[in-house]
């Protein structure tokens, strides 16, 4: 199979050359794994929700009444029920006492409360492999882009966009995303709206997109603003998904996935 090659940009945005593109760049795009990873990762990602396993019991209602003939401190012929009490105050034999512990008192223990039970999905390491491939290489495919934006034309840029190296400010970062993206700059930043109608009243005021995904080097650790970074060594399918993300390479960023993966540039 012939070497997929990808257009080199220097820092300030300029073509530079051609660079030819790790093999997984080439792999077949594998859509069910992706979305089966991915749903795995979020899954893994959830926090456990459930209710702290002593509340509602850090008290010593639990056994004290006793309902029995002839006892003291005992409740029989009182007229009361059998629920755990507690005491409140007492004059001789004579007690005043409250439910507790039980999910129909005050302060009691929920009824059915959610347990903090987590079954981890398992998912066979060589289709996480294959899956995370996959997404990487659905950065190059003009078909997935285009499906992910529907604003995107085909004379925008050639995907995937490696640029040399990372600039130190912001604004040099912006005029190098402009001109390599050109059109489709306008996707490349992360941009927040007012979300219209009722979701404003939901917690849910402000909609967001995702933006540009910079790819960096195990030894890049850039300062910019505006778009998600993510080192290539801890690259995953939730990174990239939706197949067809807006993705940048740095050059160091390749060799680390060729490495990672493996394969030879």
């Amino acid at each position: 199979m012939a070497k997929l090659k990808a257009e080199l940009y220097s820092s300030n945005g300029s073509k530079k050359g051609e660079i030819d593109l790790p093999e997984i760049f080439n792999s077949p795009i594998r859509e069910d794994l992706a979305a089966k990873s991915f749903e795995a990762e979020k899954f893994e990602a959830m926090l456990n929700y459930s209710t702290f396993p002593e509340a509602g019991k850090r008290n010593s209602a639990s056994g004290t009444i006793i309902h029995r003939r002839h006892e003291w401190r005992g409740h029989y012929g009182k007229g009361i029920s059998r629920i755990p009490r507690k005491t409140m105050w007492r004059r001789g034999t004579q007690f005043f006492w409250v439910g507790a512990e039980i999910s129909g008192t005050r302060g009691g223990r929920k009824a059915h409360a959610p347990h903090a039970i987590v079954i981890p999905k398992n998912f066979n390491k060589k289709e996480l492999k294959l899956a995370l491939v996959s997404a990487i290489s659905a950065t190059a495919s003009e078909k997935y882009l285009k499906a992910r934006y529907s604003t995107l034309t085909s004379s925008d840029f050639t995907a995937p966009a490696v640029i040399e190296s990372l600039p130190e400010k912001t604004k040099d970062f912006i005029s190098a995303v402009n001109s390599i993206f050109k059109s489709a700059a306008s996707l490349a930043f992360r941009q927040k709206a007012v979300r219209a109608g009722a979701g404003k009243r939901r917690n849910r005021k402000y909609k967001q997109n995702a933006g540009l995904l910079v790819v960096v080097g195990k030894d890049e650790a850039p300062k910019l603003s505006g778009v998600e970074y993510v080192p290539a060594l801890e690259l995953s399918v939730s990174d990239l998904y939706p197949l067809g993300r807006l993705t940048l390479y740095t050059q160091k960023a390749l060799s680390d996935l060729n490495s990672r993966f493996g394969g030879k540039q």
